[in-house]
């Protein structure tokens, strides 16, 4: 069980897509108001154990897994298009970053071929390895779900402590574009791992 949690915590808590999101949204003073697209995060984490868990990966396979990694990487190139393209203003009720909501953590988090190829080593592998399944496979997603909630929500925490110590808008801007480049090499590293060289492959 420990390995199983050392590897889940491994993915989840390292930079990624999701996790910048959560750092961006510090920085803007977004933290608590993004708390709905933090548990959308880990209510995708917990939605994809059960499915794979209860299915295997029979399913997410191939043509399947291709087309999930391009849409997942043309949503993550989107989404730091609109980071790039807004203006932090610090005290201002109507600055035009809005905050992160569930939907957008729930579908970034499906969507995320990374996200995908962790989860599925531990509902195919690691769990029935330790003959978990039924009820305990419940539990072990609601607990691997919690964690994945925790991890954007810790990096967000990160941007707010960096955000309170920004007093420059031009600063916070410059943060903002830095932020959306990593975000969008993050999706072209995705689809050049997960689109291109399987179609090369094939």
């Amino acid at each position: 069980m420990f390995a199983m949690l050392a590897y889940a915590i491994s993915v989840m808590y390292t930079p990624g897509p999701v996790n910048l999101l959560g750092l961006n949204a510090g920085i803007n003073g977004k933290a608590k108001k993004s708390t709905g697209f933090f548990i959308g995060v880990g209510t995708a984490m917990l939605l994809m154990l059960l499915l794979f868990g209860w299915l295997g990966s029979v399913f997410i396979q191939g043509k399947t897994l291709l087309a999930i990694s391009a849409t997942g990487t043309l949503y993550i190139l989107y989404l730091s298009f609109k980071i790039a393209r807004s203006t932090p203003q610090k005290n201002d009720l109507d600055a035009i970053y809005r905050p992160l909501r569930f939907k957008e953590g729930l579908l970034m988090q499906l969507l995320n071929p990374k996200g995908i190829v962790a989860t599925l080593p531990i509902a195919t592998i690691q769990l029935p390895a330790m003959h978990i399944e039924g009820p305990g496979l419940v539990m072990v997603a609601l607990l691997i779900g919690v964690l994945a909630t925790g991890a954007p929500g810790s990096y967000a925490l990160l941007g707010s402590v960096m955000g309170k110590a920004i007093r420059d808008h031009s600063l916070l801007r410059l943060i903002n574009i830095i932020l959306a480049l990593l975000l969008a090499l993050t999706g072209l590293v995705i689809g050049y791992e997960y689109v291109v060289l399987p179609l090369l492959d094939s």
